[in-house]
């Protein structure tokens, strides 16, 4: 395990050099990297960057944590050790029974309150007993994470059911991880919808075509956080709301802002339509932040249009 210092400001450009400076000089170009889905890493340039140099990019689900369950909580761990200024290496772990260090080094290393207490230092083991003992603590570490991810798996089974969900199906999606919606948070209703399940991700996730108001959101959920829509049966239950919920209007969390410019344009094609993008310049923004994004996710995108396609005329009337 490696932990590196960065800032909060750190650009995509800066976590690239972090892993070029200190990733793959001892561990080489790694085959995948698996992260969440912060800007850093989602950037046009970043993508292009590991695309050049063969790292397959595996993004996690939005609201998963447990798509890396151990790194997840290794940061969790990490957290409160900088809150209490204590050695990450020397502090035993359920999962593995020994320590990261003992682990590693096949010892633990003296500080300095162990001098307090001895006289002499642990002697250091030969070379045979060095190997012998990193071998154990390999194998137990191995054998305790096996253990940890049956028994978690087992007391997750108890208490949840297979979903059953099939593409065209109408589900209902969890407002837990909607931030920034109209209206006092206790009285939001704890579910939104219904979407339709466009597309099957896996076993634990769904892909929805989300309605306008939530049009900006990531449209893959964790089957966790989706549950089947049942349309109401005629006048059963008069007093019931027999309407959807309405879209709401949703501030876009992961924009990195206003939008400065469009700097070109390009067409693609998604399930089978052709369709325009646009390449944006967001202010106070680098150029490793540029995002490709479809007109109708453009904020004030008439405004910016207009300019981009005045600028590109003004360029062929002077070629």
């Amino acid at each position: 395990m490696r932990c590196l210092p960065c800032n909060k400001e750190d650009t995509a450009m800066d976590t690239a050099l972090l892993v070029w400076s200190n990733i793959i000089p001892t561990c080489g170009v790694p085959k995948i990297i698996i992260s969440d889905r912060d800007s850093k890493f989602t950037t046009e340039f970043l993508t292009n960057l590991y695309d050049i140099l063969g790292t397959k990019l595996d993004f996690s689900i939005a609201y998963h944590p447990q798509t890396d369950g151990l790194a997840e909580r290794m940061i969790q761990t990490m957290e409160d050790i900088l809150r209490r200024f204590c050695a990450y290496g020397m502090e035993y772990k359920d999962h593995e029974g020994k320590t990261p260090a003992l682990v590693k080094k096949g010892w633990n290393p003296l500080f300095p309150v162990d001098h307090l207490k001895k006289d002499l230092l642990t002697i250091h083991p030969t070379a045979k007993d060095l190997h012998e003992m990193w071998k154990r603590a390999c194998d137990t570490a191995a054998k305790c994470i096996a253990e940890a991810q049956e028994f978690n798996k087992q007391r997750w089974d108890k208490s949840h059911m297979k979903p059953d969900f099939k593409e065209g199906d109408q589900v209902l999606v969890s407002k837990i991880n909607f931030n920034n919606l109209k209206g006092p948070k206790k009285m939001r209703d704890s579910f939104v919808g219904p979407f339709t399940i466009i597309e099957l991700i896996g076993k634990n996730a769904v892909e929805v075509k989300l309605t306008e108001g939530f049009s900006r959101k990531h449209p893959v959920f964790p089957v966790s956080l989706v549950k089947p829509y049942f349309q109401q049966e005629g006048n059963k239950f008069p007093s019931r709301k027999k309407n959807p919920t309405p879209p709401e209007r949703v501030e876009v969390e992961d924009s990195p802002g206003p939008v400065k410019k469009i700097i070109k344009a390009r067409k693609i094609r998604r399930n089978g339509k052709d369709q325009r993008q646009y390449l944006v310049r967001f202010k106070n923004q680098t150029a490793d932040k540029d995002k490709w994004l479809a007109e109708d996710a453009i904020i004030d995108g008439n405004l910016h249009l207009c300019r981009f396609r005045a600028s590109r005329r003004t360029v062929k009337s002077h070629q």
